[in-house]
């Protein structure tokens, strides 16, 4: 099979679909993969580096869409990539359908097998694409909220850890997953007062093992999450409904209430968000003010540490990527039901239940659409 790697677009984006390493892979199952020129410049990897390890180099994207019939990327294709993108393609990437009807329009136009990171699951339910860009932006989103509290950034001039003598600053994540569990892990390291609001008992049990005493877990309620929102210097949104939009779990009304000079950090920005003031910055202008509460909600934060998160994100999605391309993707699909799960858009049809729903479009489901 021939994959293409075309280079990242978004807005200071520099992550690449492949390194060289994962290159090597699949040059080895026998694949021929081709790479956008000066596509890995920004985590370090030359065009030479590529093609040391077989690859060839294509002058611009759209050579890649042309030929490959499998497309590799990171961020969800901007609206040009879109428009060349065609029939039976794979492509494989990050989409975050749910609050984004224009992509989701256009890749139904495409005829596209679209499959997204996201959504894939494995044998324990988990989600093992997403995993790693969770664990990269739960810690970032502390980094991000403590420069978000500085006075220079119109924050209240607080530092997260406090001083002797002087009490820390009051984090607040709501959501207790992969998200929460490491942005909880960054606050404590820096000596913030930490609580974890999360609706799963059992995850509430294992937070507490693991924690103790250095953070509170509690149970979330509408009057919980009021009472210890607006007691906050600082609010993580680290909440996921897989493959569907967040919910709104603070209002415009929590937002007017919190003290001035306090943060958000909405992790949960790339599925539309989980405050309610909360609309998709980038990295070139992450924050604006609401009634006074600064709010970060840069839609690809790993982004911002390109090397680390492409390594980590390679390590998860290469498996997946060897065997689409050893198997062809109905052989592929077929096989793995957690890479079906993946399965958003083929042949114009919607084929995640939760992105029909949330963007009221028909749903056939996977196999399905696979068997015709």
């Amino acid at each position: 099979m021939l994959i293409g790697v075309p280079k990242e677009i978004k807005n200071h984006e520099y992550r690449v679909g492949m390194v060289p390493a994962s290159v090597r892979e699949l040059v080895q199952h026998g694949h021929d993969v081709i790479i956008e020129k000066s596509a890995g410049l920004g985590i370090g990897f030359t065009d030479q580096d590529y093609i040391a390890v077989g690859a060839s180099i294509a002058d611009k994207a759209a050579d890649i869409f042309a030929k490959a019939e499998m497309i590799v990327k990171v961020k969800e294709p901007q609206a040009i990539e879109r428009a060349m993108l065609r029939e039976g393609q794979i492509l494989f990437t990050y989409l975050h359908l749910a609050p984004d009807l224009p992509q989701t329009q256009d890749l139904i136009k495409s005829k596209a097998v679209c499959i997204a990171y996201e959504t894939v699951t494995n044998a324990k339910g988990g989600l093992p694409l997403l995993a790693p860009m969770s664990e990269v932006a739960g810690r970032m989103a502390i980094q991000a909220g403590a420069q978000c509290l500085e006075k220079s950034n119109q924050g209240s001039g607080m530092l997260l850890g406090g001083v002797p003598g002087v009490a820390p600053a009051k984090v607040v994540i709501i959501g207790g997953g992969m998200v929460g569990n490491n942005a909880a892990q960054m606050a404590v390291g820096l000596g913030a007062d930490v609580t974890i609001l999360y609706r799963n008992i059992d995850t509430l049990r294992s937070l507490d093992i693991q924690f103790g005493s250095k953070v509170k877990v509690i149970y979330s309620t509408t009057d919980v999450l009021e009472a210890e929102v607006l007691a906050a210097d600082l609010v993580i949104g680290a909440v996921l409904i897989p493959g569907a939009a967040a919910p709104k779990l603070v209002t415009k009304e929590h937002i007017k209430k919190m003290k001035p000079g306090s943060a958000i950090v909405d992790v949960a920005i790339d599925q539309g968000g989980c405050f309610e003031t909360s609309h998709a910055t980038t990295h070139q202008d992450p924050t604006y003010i609401v009634d006074e509460v600064v709010h970060y909600c840069v839609a690809n934060m790993p982004g911002a540490v390109a090397r680390t998160s492409t390594f980590a994100l390679n390590n998860a999605t290469l498996p997946y990527i060897i065997k689409l391309a050893n198997l062809g993707y109905k052989a592929a699909l077929e096989s793995d039901k957690g890479l079906l799960e993946g399965l958003n858009v083929i042949d114009g049809k919607i084929t995640c239940e939760s992105v029909s729903i949330a963007l009221n479009l028909p749903y056939v489901p996977a196999q399905e659409a696979l068997a015709v």
